[in-house]
């Protein structure tokens, strides 16, 4: 009698668990996003800002190192006032160039605000093409192979990356073409 209790519940439980089986798909994000020409436009715009700040930061370090040696070659003949007045220009530059790479460069610098608006929209329209394919094709879980988790071997039949891509691009004609009535 015991081991048929046993057995009966391991067989609801191995049954049980079968019938709640989720269904796993996996996308890769960063493969949709550089396959949408608007993120790559915008993407394109941000780095064309970045060239710009850094070279007016390489200038404004140019301009520091230039002051900071005429002001050491200059130092000796330099007295009192005129003396404390170079100095003072010299920290101000090089206090300048430091607050300049914090504020454009640092861990929340311009430059990653720009780069967390730029991809936000995206995500926020990735993850509504990735929840309405997972609702049509049933799946429980759907995992991102482009955020460092590591997937060993994957059949094509559980990559969904294609299909997230086909809602996104459907989603996109469908506002180029509203747009394009609307302009006429």
């Amino acid at each position: 009698m015991k081991n048929f209790k046993f057995i009966f519940t391991f067989v609801f439980l191995l049954l049980f668990g079968v019938s709640n089986a989720q269904k796993i798909g996996v996308v890769d994000t960063e493969y949709i996003l550089n396959k949408l020409p608007q993120y790559k436009e915008a993407e394109a715009r941000l780095n064309s800002q970045i060239d710009t700040w850094q070279s007016e930061l390489q200038n404004l370090q140019s301009e520091f190192e230039r002051k900071k040696a005429a002001f050491e070659s200059e130092k000796v003949l330099l007295i009192g006032d005129q003396l404390k007045l170079r100095e003072k220009e010299v920290m101000d530059l090089d206090k300048n160039v430091k607050t300049t790479t914090s504020l454009r460069f640092g861990a929340n610098g311009e430059i990653t605000k720009l780069r967390t608006n730029l991809v936000q929209p995206f995500q926020d329209q990735i993850w509504t093409a990735i929840k309405t394919m997972s609702e049509k094709n049933g799946l429980g879980i759907v995992l991102d192979k482009s955020n460092n988790i590591s997937v060993i071997f994957l059949q094509k039949r559980y990559d969904y990356t294609d299909k997230v891509l086909d809602v996104l691009l459907k989603g996109t004609d469908k506002k180029e073409k509203t747009n394009s009535k609307s302009k006429k």
